[in-house]
């Protein structure tokens, strides 16, 4: 299995939305957990949501409940993360992973996709 962020980074302003999308090399994402993580230069990665298999969300980080939200796209394998009210702190970059479960030790990482939040 290897993971990819397909689409969604960027540049854009405080206040926007953005929306990114993780896909499987061989699309079989529907069967796994997948989990959405940043890095903010000079932090430790840190998870921000993550979303089974069954569709339960077992966590969403503080800083972004509210604003972000982790779904499934079924029918294309996918799995989002939209991405509303941007704040400057939410810049990073975003990486998705996918694994059997949700939460530390998933180990089906994507390349990263960078996140910038600057007016």
């Amino acid at each position: 299995l290897r993971c990819s962020c397909r689409s969604g980074g960027g540049l854009v302003q405080p206040g926007d939305s953005l929306r990114l999308s993780c896909a499987a090399s061989d699309d079989t994402l529907n069967y796994y957990a997948v989990g959405w993580y940043r890095q903010a230069p000079g932090k430790e990665r840190e998870g921000v949501s993550c979303i089974t298999s069954a569709e339960f969300i077992p966590f969403t980080a503080d800083s972004v409940k509210g604003r972000f939200t982790i779904s499934r796209d079924i029918g294309k394998n996918t799995v989002h993360l939209q991405m509303d009210t941007l704040k400057p702190e939410d810049t990073a970059v975003y990486y998705c992973v996918a694994d059997n479960f949700c939460g530390k030790g998933m180990k089906y990482w994507g390349k990263g996709t960078q996140v910038t939040v600057s007016s």
